[in-house]
């Protein structure tokens, strides 16, 4: 993954079955559940190459304090250098970083207010 370029995109949303189902309409992309113990989150993949290209997860468990709708993940050299930013240029960090799949990553909120993730592979 190149430092700067978006890694991922999720959608945290209540009822991410529903959506799920609503963009497997509407955009053809294939589904696989993900057991997050006793409910599962989806990766959205492309139809012809089953690329995963997408999350859509429940607002539950480590996803509860994360706002709902689409949140990219800015690929950084170093997060907690990222979160330590975010809060001296006047954003606000949602999440604190965290582990998650085999890095490191944190939720931020710009200045005008509009979410994004920062992952560290």
């Amino acid at each position: 993954m190149e430092i700067g370029k978006i890694g991922w995109l999720d959608m945290t949303v209540d009822d991410a079955s529903g959506i799920r189902d609503f963009y497997k309409a509407v955009t053809g992309w294939q589904t696989e559940a993900i057991s997050m113990g006793d409910y599962d989150d989806y990766v959205m993949k492309t139809p012809a190459e089953g690329e995963g290209v997408a999350g859509i997860c429940h607002a539950r468990g480590s996803n509860a304090d994360l706002p709902p709708g689409w949140l990219i993940y800015i690929v950084v050299e170093d997060v907690e250098k990222s979160a330590t930013s975010c809060k001296a240029l006047g954003g606000t960090v949602l999440v604190e970083p965290r582990d998650l799949s085999g890095g490191r990553f944190c939720v931020i909120e710009d200045p005008s207010g509009a979410p994004a993730a920062l992952y560290q592979p």
